[in-house]
């Protein structure tokens, strides 16, 4: 049985070899390698929970900074589902946002289900049936 002392929560984005791995087995759309290197550097913040120095949870905050805010790669290792890691990773994102996004900003996140109710402890609110989720895929 773990603990809170067994994890290391630190406000930095994974590496991007950690990344892909963690989304793959976190069960996440898969990330190829070069496009993790370059763009997890541009993140306005992100969050790395560490186990006996290996990654098992991650969040980031990306946008522009102050218009628009995206809670992304919210993802926690199987093994190390309910033990609070998500509930963790989601009070470092909103304890940033609520220092960094002004009031006027939008601040977004696509919830899968089920975890659409951890969010929802964190104020996180559906927006249909006025507007729903929508995403664009390069063919």
């Amino acid at each position: 049985m773990s603990n809170e002392k067994d994890y290391q929560l630190t406000l930095t984005v994974p590496t991007p070899e950690e990344f892909c791995a963690l989304r793959k087995v976190a069960g996440l759309s898969p990330r190829n390698l070069i496009s993790a290197t370059r763009g997890l550097p541009n993140s306005l913040m992100g969050v790395s929970i560490r186990k006996q120095g290996q990654l098992v949870a991650m969040a980031r905050v990306v946008g522009d900074g102050s218009i628009v805010f995206e809670v992304v790669d919210v993802a926690v290792t199987p093994s190390e589902q309910g033990h609070g890691l998500g509930k963790q990773l989601m009070r470092a994102v909103t304890n940033y946002l609520s220092e960094n996004a002004p009031a006027d900003a939008d601040v977004s996140l696509i919830a899968d289900v089920p975890a659409d109710h951890l969010y929802a402890q964190f104020g996180f609110q559906p927006t249909a049936p006025e507007s729903i989720g929508m995403v664009w895929h390069r063919e």
